[in-house]
């Protein structure tokens, strides 16, 4: 049981894009009901949240263009399933994130609706509106392309209309405009329905980055600032972590009024060692992005990932190479943050753009008939053909899905690996660019890590000060050995060591 929240920071999260994951009605479609089957999954792998993708009324699959922000999508439940979602996930220590999006909505939204009939409907100024002249004079016509959406010209007509709209994302999602009073006590009566109504505890925060345009993107702290008032005035416990798609430095000042932030340069960093078998300085640039983080909040959470629904998954990044699977997961389950494992990554499910491609449904067994698996796109990557099912893998301890699991109960069960706050990093020089290693220091007990990037076996010797690092906590190859001091790792492998 959830008891503490205040004192309840999850240490592995686990981001389930709900339209995949589990069907619990035979339409194809996942549902919540489906994720509600799969909770005692969940909590035997040690998963402690669940980040949901969004669940509102929309008429994409994805969702992120909601038309209601009070009500389930029909083809995922009801607000009582969700109720009983979140009663069933708390009874198993189960924290729920929901995916709030803040910055757009759907161009049937009502709210754009009446704001399209008119330009002197009251909710006009809920959006961005501007004749092409003005958008010319002030040189905002054109952007440039970005990791999070490759939208040109975010200006987009609306039909016998003077003024055309601002959609950063396509123009199917207009973006808000939070200069708007009333639009901020709209969203003001949607937090506290789903904190305090419905009792989710947190939000996961899409486009935090862009909630104002770029050319009053000055006014985003301002935003969030009011976001994290009203949030810690209503639920002071409530746990908001926020996707902010940029280099650490932009990332650090949204952790002035957010618990957490996406930390996607050490994504991107993990995916070019993986790739390169080499070390590019990680943990020393971890180490300078904690410093900038805590200058703006010394109990930042950095919410850490290998890849998200946004990414080619990482079992594709490496080619479907099991022992860089398995790397990848070492890597991220044993450095500080709190790692959120997209749904499927502990099967090493494959994927690569386009978008659904990426979303592919979840492989509960080798049954080709089998009723919890999704079927609304017939998947191209993660097939029967090419990956073994969770059913198959339960039963091989040699399994991706054994190592996650193995790696996730020692995460939990060693406090120099489960800290989140503060993160207790420092730097292992090992002399060879081959190699990873760090330290997670703790007051009782640190814990020693070393990974080998490479494809070839090393054999490690460790510094003088780190020899009495001697108990194996974890092996990821049974054939890592000591020999007179020396650490004989085989390709991809990795130790922890006390």
């Amino acid at each position: 049981m959830i008891t503490d929240k205040t004192k309840f920071i999850p240490r592995v999260c686990y981001e389930i894009f709900v339209r995949s994951f589990c069907d619990s009605n035979g339409d194809g479609i996942g549902d919540l009901n489906g994720i509600i089957s799969k909770l005692d999954y969940l909590r035997d792998l040690g998963i402690e949240a669940i980040w949901l993708t969004p669940v509102h009324p929309s008429p994409s699959y994805h969702k992120y263009d909601v038309v209601d922000f009070y009500e389930i999508d029909p083809e995922y439940g009801t607000l009582n399933d969700f109720r009983n979602l979140l009663s069933q996930a708390h009874e198993r220590g189960i924290a729920v994130y929901l995916d709030l999006i803040v910055n757009h909505i759907s161009t049937l939204h009502p709210w754009f609706i009446e704001a399209s009939k008119s330009p002197d409907n009251p909710y006009r100024k809920f959006f961005w509106w501007m004749t092409p002249e003005k958008i010319e004079e002030l040189g905002i016509g054109k952007r440039e392309t970005s990791a999070d959406s490759d939208e040109v010209y975010p200006w987009h007509d609306n039909p016998g209309d003077e003024e055309q709209f601002y959609g950063m994302f396509w123009k199917g999602m207009p973006d808000l405009n939070y200069d708007s009073e009333e639009l901020r006590f709209e969203l003001s009566k949607i937090i506290y329905f789903w904190l305090i109504d419905i009792g989710v505890d947190g939000f996961r925060l899409d486009a935090a980055r862009h909630i104002y345009p770029p050319w009053v993107e000055y006014n985003n702290q301002n935003f969030w600032w009011y976001f994290d008032y009203f949030v810690r005035n209503i639920k002071p416990e409530a746990y908001t972590v926020g996707e902010i798609w940029a280099p650490a430095a932009e990332v650090a000042p949204y952790f002035k009024n957010l618990n957490g932030a996406f930390h996607f340069d050490l994504s991107f960093a993990l995916q070019r060692i993986l790739i390169k078998e080499k070390d590019e300085n990680l943990i020393a640039k971890l180490l300078e992005s904690y410093l900038l983080f805590a200058k703006y909040n010394p109990l930042f959470v950095d919410a850490t990932i290998l890849t998200n629904h946004d990414q080619d998954r990482i079992g594709s990044v490496v080619a479907n190479n099991t022992g860089k699977i398995k790397l990848a997961a070492s890597v991220l389950l044993t450095l500080p943050g709190q790692p959120y494992i997209y749904y499927g990554e502990e099967l090493g499910m494959l994927g690569t753009k386009p978008d659904p491609y990426i979303r592919e449904p979840f492989l509960w067994t080798e049954k080709a008939d089998d009723p919890d698996r999704t079927a609304w796109i017939q998947s191209e990557f993660s097939t029967l053909k090419n990956i073994q099912p969770l059913a198959q893998q339960e039963a091989d301890p040699q399994s991706v899905f054994n190592h996650y699991k193995t790696l996730i109960a020692l995460r939990k069960s060693e406090p120099a690996l489960g800290q989140t706050i503060a993160p207790n990093l420092l730097n292992v020089h090992l002399l060879d660019d081959e190699l990873l290693a760090y330290l997670r220091p703790n007051v009782d007990k640190s814990v020693l890590i070393i990974h080998n990037l490479s494809g070839n076996a090393k054999t490690v010797q460790l510094p003088e000060e780190k020899k009495n690092f001697k108990t194996v906590l974890f092996a990821s190859d049974k054939i890592v050995s000591e020999v007179n001091s020396s650490w004989n790792l085989p390709p991809f492998a990795s130790l922890v060591l006390c």
